[in-house]
């Protein structure tokens, strides 16, 4: 019984050390969409990345948006290389788009597509942990 629970417990802490090496994980400042952009935490839903909106900004600096604690990021899976699948919300609109993403050191290109992928609209968001 020992042996079982030291096994599970390696197991878990060696899954947890796997999502803190993953690069998506961490704070982002989203580009400027309609006037405000917004501080992004992603962090491991599942098997995958979500991003919550942690703080909004517009041009007379920090507000309080309907939209915090709100998902931007939507069950990214990682595809390999940095690059992730999954979906995004865009809150000026309320819709949610096939989502592609991809990390490089302290950048992050994110990208919002409707059909079928063909027509996208893209964000590189900047790291700030």
């Amino acid at each position: 019984m020992k042996m079982m629970m030291a096994a599970v417990f390696a197991g878990v802490m060696g899954a947890g050390a796997a999502w803190a090496a993953d690069p998506a994980v961490g704070t982002w400042k989203t580009q400027v969409d309609d006037g405000a952009y917004a501080h992004v935490k992603m962090a491991p839903c599942g098997g995958a990345v979500c991003g919550t909106i942690a703080r909004t900004f517009n041009s007379d600096g920090e507000y309080k948006s309907k939209n915090l604690g709100k998902k931007l990021v939507i069950d990214m899976k990682p595809s390999g290389g940095g690059s992730y699948k999954g979906n995004v919300w865009r809150p000026s609109n309320g819709k949610i788009y096939i989502g592609k993403m991809s990390v490089s050191g302290a950048s992050l290109k994110l990208s919002g597509c409707v059909a079928g992928g063909l027509i996208c609209s893209k964000q590189t968001w900047k790291r700030l942990k």
